[in-house]
């Protein structure tokens, strides 16, 4: 009996009082298969169905096949399941299995869901975009048209501080479950990341395992993906300990028949080689070790491509826990991990959501068609970052998915009809109209993989790369060329590394295509039997990255200036490097060791102004616009053609408005690049004497000299002019002066003199400055006889003195001359009259 079975009479108390369970439950507890059907047992479903949601779709028809077998029942009756392009269920289903976004797309056309009873949210500590969004909109709808709806959010380590405040009022169920010890073995030396793969690192941890006991059962090992599988798989065979075991892979792209094997039961022993899947949902009977490569390929938005894509990255410590606990199911087992503990205790404590690292527009668009107006008042269980937010909206409105309001547009509508990144189903959709469906798909698969051109192959290798894969004006077409080349070699290694070509990943590149056709075969779009022109492939890619437009700033470079307000340069190698107009599939910003960034555009294809008047004619405009012309420097009036806000053309037309003229004058003096011979130190000075007097007597209101006045000064001085030269000498104390009324300037000129007279009668001019004190300065002999310094603004403005010697350098900087006289003077005497002997010393 499955450990889960437990709390079946916790469970049927929890349904009557509630309506939303949070059941925790350790990794192969039963909680996925027992869970469904004591709902069902239970009659908590009533005439309705409970939705299994699973976040991969091995696990969702895995899972489906077991209860199925365990009811006795035959596999899309009772139980069935539903993945993308595979449904295998009908009208008597009562136990649903689907992966997450399948529901979430349901609700666009049944958005009561008016069949389900309950929504089984299983393994949500992985935390998947999907599955987040769709708990939201379970409780949206549970708040308002299905009460009665049931909520039960499953996990074997959930965090419940994040999510019982989230559900409440919720009732919180835990099975401790039945396990086992496991024993955690690391390496005593970090993996080399150029010597050590992580196959061979695998078996030879089991060639250790072997000779240390730990192989009397069964083994699961755990790799990033299938190409890594594959390796381990070619490791394990030249290992003597694996002779005579099954060698057995586990992943999402295997077809049915090898799935149900590696989870099949033997007399003999078998090693399992797995990707994540076998982490959580999935129970491999009779394993006692487990090894862990400690990777996964992670979903995350690629800034460079636009996408998401998928990474190679170090599992958390979280997830390595879930995987050691795979040895301990049945009896005690033992865990290699292929890390150090020093690497171990550097690691994440969990996973980062899904929704803080992707690229959030699939999933936007999809609730702005379930009626969502406001995403910052969705109840997000925790939102997507904002900026990403504001990317994903600008992306779906450049792709004609949203219109202005933000709603969705017809053709966003059907772009929801396509399971994938909202580019590549506006790029098939054009394609379906062009014929370009296969070349377009093919563009697809590539730009979703590891490059397959080598950027730096070497001279030889270009030569014989543009000879062999000729030139054009599409880097893309450039790839294309470069994998039907390697798959007309059959991805020979060598024939590949003469044209720069990466054979392991363009051979992974086909089944990625062919899914992609799959997806298009699906949605009715018809496959060309002839190749389609190039301009028509520029065109469908054009339509999924037309917010990567960019314009050539001059031909004798590669310097660019892109949709919103961005610039960057084209790579050297592109073949798009004679286009005026291009799109860049792909943008990378590249750190400098001085801290600056460069931003390279490649995957190029060049473009035609006349396409984007044909396919965006809306986003054109015309418009007039001052700008500054750093050669001349003058100000210049233009008429421009604009896409969006890329300036397409640009033509001089006649004189700038003033004021506009006078703006751009005055940022440029500001700037230090036009220079204003009259705002010397008087203006400075006049300047410092009225901000000192306005906060000496702040009643009597006098205007402050502040940078945004300062800069309406400015204006007011070069309006008429519209270049460096003319403004150059014109005068600046007078309009300065005239911010003040005659009244005031007396007032300033009366309380914040340019000069005052000491009480010996010497007049001495006084020093202004917006950050110091006003000041004077005079040579010792020539204070003789003062004990005392005037003050300005009645009384308010101290004045500072500066002392000097007879060389005019300060001895003293004070504001109490009479101290100086009584505490300073002595000691300072002797020591200038040994320097100065001919001066007067008193």
């Amino acid at each position: 009996m499955l450990p889960i079975v437990d709390i079946q009479d916790d469970l049927a108390r929890a349904v009557r009082r509630t309506r939303r369970i949070i059941l925790t439950a350790p990794t192969g507890s039963g909680k996925s298969t027992q869970v469904p059907q004591m709902l069902l047992d239970l009659g908590a479903l009533g005439t309705g169905k409970a939705v299994v949601l699973q976040p991969r779709r091995l696990a969702t028809r895995l899972l489906a096949k077991r209860v199925a077998e365990e009811r006795g029942v035959t596999l899309g009756d009772e139980v069935g399941y539903q993945i993308r392009f595979e449904s295998v269920c009908g009208p008597k289903t009562r136990i649903h299995f689907e992966t997450e976004g399948i529901l979430l797309r349901q609700m666009l056309s049944d958005p009561t869901l008016a069949d389900v009873s309950a929504i089984i949210f299983d393994e949500f500590h992985e935390r998947h975009v999907y599955g987040d969004v769709t708990l939201a909109r379970a409780v949206q709808l549970q708040q308002t048209a299905r009460p009665d709806l049931l909520l039960v959010v499953m996990s074997a380590t959930l965090d419940a501080r994040l999510l019982q405040p989230y559900l409440e009022p919720c009732v919180h169920l835990h099975s401790e479950g039945r396990t086992h010890p496991v024993t955690i073995e690391h390496l005593a030396r970090p993996l080399h990341p150029d010597r050590d793969t992580p196959w061979d690192a695998a078996a030879e941890a089991y060639e250790r395992a072997a000779r240390n006991g730990h192989t009397s059962g069964d083994t699961l090992i755990f790799m990033p993906g299938a190409y890594e599988i594959q390796r381990t798989l070619e490791a394990l065979r030249h290992t003597p300990a694996a002779k005579g075991a099954l060698l057995l892979p586990l992943h999402g792209e295997l077809p049915p028949t090898e799935q149900d094997a590696a989870v099949a039961r033997y007399a003999q022993k078998k090693i399992v080689v797995a990707t994540n899947v076998a982490e959580t949902s999935l129970t491999i009977d009779g394993i006692r070790l487990v090894i862990d490569a400690g990777l996964a390929r992670v979903a995350r938005f690629d800034p460079w491509r636009g996408i998401n894509t998928l990474h190679i990255e170090h599992i958390s410590r979280a997830s390595a826990d879930q995987r050691a606990g795979r040895a301990g199911r049945t009896a005690p087992g033992h865990a290699i991990r292929l890390w150090t503990e020093n690497e171990h205790a550097g690691r994440a404590a969990h996973d980062l959501p899904e929704i803080k690292r992707v690229d959030p527009s699939e999933m936007i668009l999809t609730l702005k068609a379930l009626g969502v107006t406001d995403m910052e008042s969705f109840p997000w269980l925790e939102p997507p970052e904002a900026r990403a937010m504001e990317q994903a909206l600008t992306l779906l409105r450049d792709l004609g998915a949203l219109d202005a309001s933000g709603a969705p547009t017809p053709l966003g509508q059907r772009m929801l009809s396509f399971p994938l990144h909202p580019r590549y189903a506006r790029m098939l959709l054009a394609a379906g109209e062009r014929g370009a469906v296969r070349a377009i798909a093919l563009i697809a698969a590539i730009a979703q993989g590891r490059p397959i051109l080598v950027r730096n192959a070497g001279k030889e290798a270009a030569e014989r790369r543009r000879e062999l894969l000729g030139g054009g004006d599409s880097d893309l077409l450039v790839l294309m060329r470069a994998w039907n080349y390697a798959r007309q070699n059959n991805f020979d290694l060598n024939r590949c590394r003469r044209l720069g070509i990466h054979a392991a990943a363009a051979r992974q590149v086909g089944p990625l295509r062919d899914y992609f056709l799959r997806i298009a075969a699906n949605q009715n779009l018809p496959l060309e039997t002839s190749p389609p022109d190039d301009a028509d492939i520029a065109k469908c890619v054009l339509t999924g990255f037309s917010d990567q437009v960019a314009r050539r700033l001059d031909r004798g470079t590669l310097r660019c200036e892109l949709v919103h307000k961005r610039r960057g340069e084209l790579a050297r190698e592109s073949v798009a490097d004679e286009a005026a107009l291009l799109v860049a599939n792909e943008i990378h910003e590249i750190g400098r060791g001085d801290g600056e960034i460069n931003v390279l555009l490649t995957q190029a294809t060049a473009i035609q102004e006349e396409w984007l008047r044909e396919l965006y004619p809306e986003d054109f405009s015309e418009r007039s616009a001052v700008s500054w012309d750093a050669d001349a420097k003058r100000v210049v009036a233009r008429r421009e053609i604009v896409f969006r806000d890329l300036v397409l053309e640009s033509q001089l037309r006649g004189t700038p408005p003033a004021e506009e003229a006078a703006r751009l004058l005055a940022a440029k003096v500001l700037a230090g690049e036009c220079a204003l011979k009259g705002w010397n130190r008087a203006v400075d000075q006049w300047m410092a004497r009225v901000n000192g007097l306005a906060r000496a007597w702040p009643d009597w209101q006098l205007p402050v000299y502040d940078e945004s006045t300062r800069e309406l000064l400015i204006q007011q001085i070069c309006l008429g002019a519209a270049s460096c030269k003319e403004i150059k000498d014109r005068p600046v104390l007078p309009t300065v002066k005239a911010l003040l009324s005659s009244a005031q300037q007396a007032l300033v000129e009366k309380h914040m003199p340019e000069r005052v007279t000491l009480s010996n009668g010497r007049s001495v001019k006084v020093q202004y400055a917006d950050a110091a004190e006003p000041f004077v300065a005079a040579r010792i002999q020539e204070l003789f006889g003062v004990e005392k310094l005037p003050t300005l603004a009645q009384g308010r403005v101290p004045l500072v003195i500066q002392i000097l010697a007879p060389s005019q350098r300060p001895v003293q900087i004070t504001k109490d001359l009479a101290g100086f006289w009584r505490d300073h003077y002595p000691r300072v005497k002797q020591e200038l009259r040994r320097k100065y002997p001919k001066h007067k010393w008193e």
